[in-house]
């Protein structure tokens, strides 16, 4: 177990100058029903994985599309489940009902819930990486940042806002998804061989994050309201 030496949190600026991590494992597409029984056999073989989703971006209020994809990573492999075209197969729905298989994401309830949408299941352990960051006194709790601070790297978005509904992934869209998702488990793996905080400063560390943001709002609403105070002034 390693002693925590992680910082708090990373500037948006200083994260661009990092050099770039990207997985650089096999990535198996499944796209084909096929498909499933060995890409579900590898993974049920499995003690933890990463898991990240993505959609359809949507640019109206108000609309959302379903998710269309779904990564699971090993540090070895990474499939990508094509939901678009095979719909949330039953196989897949029971991977994450297994209580024996660790799953990791990021905000996973909402992936959890996009996935529920398609075929209904009960999630067993799964484990989302933002409701234990505060443990190892980790405040900034976005994907790029917790892996800055983790490993002193970046990981790219430029992919983010593509189609994940077209006809064919491109190599770029391939390897950024199967990155997001190697990255969970990347992520977790450090947590759990790194020592926790003391609860009581690991709480203290929160309160004064939670004061800070109040702070800057109550700024972000006066400053607001002066500017409105202007544009009355004759």
């Amino acid at each position: 177990m390693k002693e925590n030496h992680f910082i708090h949190k990373y500037s948006k600026d200083l994260i661009q100058w990092l050099p770039i991590a990207r997985f650089e494992g096999e990535v198996i597409i499944v796209d084909e029903m096929s498909k499933i029984p060995d890409s579900i056999g590898y993974l049920n073989e499995q003690k933890v994985v990463g898991v990240d989703t993505e959609s359809r971006p949507s640019f109206t209020r108000g609309v959302h599309y379903p998710t269309a994809l779904v990564q699971i990573a090993t540090e070895e492999r990474c499939y990508l489940f094509r939901l678009s075209k095979i719909g949330m197969p039953q196989e897949l729905a029971e991977l994450f009902a297994n209580p024996n298989i660790c799953k990791v994401g990021l905000a996973f309830k909402e992936d959890l819930n996009g996935l529920r949408r398609l075929r209904n299941f009960k999630a067993a352990n799964c484990v989302d990486l933002q409701s234990i960051a505060g443990k190892y006194g980790i405040l900034d709790l976005g994907l790029q940042k917790m892996f800055a601070i983790c490993f002193g790297k970046k990981i790219s978005k430029t992919q983010q806002l593509t189609n994940w509904e077209n006809a064919i992934l491109t190599p770029e869209q391939a390897r950024y998804a199967s990155t997001d998702a190697w990255a969970t488990l990347l992520i977790y793996k450090e947590l759990m061989n790194t020592e926790p905080l003391p609860p009581d400063e690991a709480a203290a560390l929160k309160r004064e994050e939670l004061e800070r943001q109040y702070l800057h709002q109550q700024e972000v609403i006066a400053a607001r309201l002066q500017e409105g105070e202007k544009e009355k002034q004759p």
